[in-house]
Parts: C-alpha cells; structure tokens; sequence
C-alpha cells in the first residue's frame, strides 16, 4: 500500500517542473528562482516521515520501470533497506524526476492530474 499522499507527489511533481523552467512567480531572478525552488523542494522531501520517503522513491522506480506496480511492497522495502544517501538528495539528482513520479503513479492506477489537480498552487 502507497503510504504517501497523491497529493504530496503532485505537489512534488508541479515544484520540479517549475524548477525545471525556472518559472517562479515570487522570485525576480533566475538564480533565485531555481534556488528557491531546490530549496522547498529539497525541505519537503526531508521533511517527509522514513514511510512516505520510502513509497516515493518505490513510485519514482515503478515509473522508471524498475520495478512492475504489482512488486509495490516490494519496492517500498528496498527504498527502505538500500537507502544509503538522504532521500531528498538521491531523488532531486534525478533528471526525470517528475516525468518517472507520473509515470509511476499512473501505472499504480492514480491519475496524476486529478492529484495535481488537487494541489493548491499559489496565486
């Protein structure tokens, strides 16, 4: 069982994607922006509890192909048992970060638009 919040993941996906674009609507300068950005990013992700962290590494693997949805558990235990660098640091390392999240949650039966949807984004 996914023990982390579509939410949560759309909120991941939306920030990293702004991230990539550096398109920030409260900051004036792209070295801002892009710090601003890594640096929420890398705070929520930290902030996560070890049981969130670990389904949203196992999700970022599904989406990645690593891993078949139905091997969810299994995935979920090997974030938690092969983690050797902070969680944040290992996924904000990864390129494709947002486009692997959607892929996994989609092949988990979670529509990842309705889940960013669901997200409130600033104004």
């Amino acid at each position: 069982m996914l023990q982390i919040s579509p939410d949560k993941i759309a909120h991941i996906i939306i920030r990293v994607r702004e991230y990539g674009s550096g398109l920030d609507p409260w900051a004036h300068s792209g070295g801002r922006v892009q710090h601003g950005i890594r640096s929420e990013l890398h705070d929520f992700v930290a902030n996560l509890n070890e049981d969130e962290q670990a389904s949203l590494v196992a999700v970022m693997w599904i989406g990645r192909e690593s891993f078949e949805p139905e091997e969810l558990e299994e995935a979920i235990e090997t974030a938690r048992i092969e983690r050797t660098t902070p969680t944040e640091d290992y996924l904000l390392g990864e390129p494709r970060l947002a486009d692997m999240l959607e892929a996994g949650l989609e092949a988990l039966g979670i529509s990842p638009e309705d889940a960013e949807d669901d997200v409130i984004r600033p104004v």
